[in-house]
């Protein structure tokens, strides 16, 4: 049998066109694949802690809830919708949350509380924490605000 190099020498180019082809076409149907879907909303997911002592690295963390604002309000918060409404007015500024006088007469006891932030609001990095000299304190200068009512 004899073999003529010209049909061997197509071959050869028309399977590799046709292979090259194939590569280049599933390398361009990869790259054209979006990675992942963005959410149209900035992230906001919180946790935030009521804690007994002075420091917030150090307190016992008595209660603690999940919170995130975007697109809907929910977690574990008792009441998200109405804690993400007052965050929004205040533009997740927690210390804005405990500005302006406090309506309760409360003791001087001593039995500090730290309440703390930690997460991401509208895409912006939160770490907040603030100590009180009890409870009540803490309940009077947050105005009975939702958002550290848990």
């Amino acid at each position: 049998m004899r073999r003529n190099p010209h049909a061997i020498f197509a071959t050869i180019t028309a399977s590799t066109l046709l292979l090259g082809g194939f590569a280049t076409a599933t390398a361009q149907a990869a790259q054209a694949a979006p990675a992942k879907a963005e959410s149209l909303y900035a992230p906001s997911a919180l946790v935030l802690t009521v804690a007994r002592g002075e420091d917030p690295m150090t307190a016992t963390v008595e209660r603690a809830v999940t919170l995130a604002c975007a697109p809907t309000a929910e977690g574990t918060h008792p009441d998200p919708a109405a804690a993400c409404k007052e965050l929004a007015a205040v533009q997740g500024k927690f210390a804005e949350l405990a500005a302006g006088p406090s309506n309760r007469t409360c003791t001087r006891q001593w039995d500090p509380v730290v309440v703390t932030a930690h997460g991401v609001w509208q895409g912006k990095p939160v770490q907040f924490s603030t100590t009180y000299g009890n409870a009540c304190e803490m309940a009077g200068s947050m105005n009975d605000n939702a958002v550290f009512a848990f």
